[in-house]
């Protein structure tokens, strides 16, 4: 799947969730998938706990994360 096509999986609605990131169609926010990927969840056990989710659904997220980074500034402390 494309960059578009993934991004275009995650919207943002400050209806849903206060305006977080989520799957488009669900409630589950990027925050949850990448948290829970940080403390050792696997795809496998995303898409048990979730399975209305897909891998391209987990995939967006992490993309979604990676690009929403690389616009960060850094500072200098």
């Amino acid at each position: 799947m494309t960059e578009k096509g993934l991004l275009k999986r995650i919207v943002i609605n400050p209806k849903i969730m206060l305006g977080k990131p989520v799957i488009k169609g669900t409630r589950l926010t990027v925050e949850i998938i990448i948290e829970k990927l940080a403390y050792g969840e696997t795809v496998e056990d995303l898409k048990r706990d979730y399975p209305f989710i897909t891998e391209d659904d987990i995939r967006a997220a992490l993309l979604y994360a990676a690009k929403r980074l690389a616009h960060e500034e850094v500072y200098a402390a």
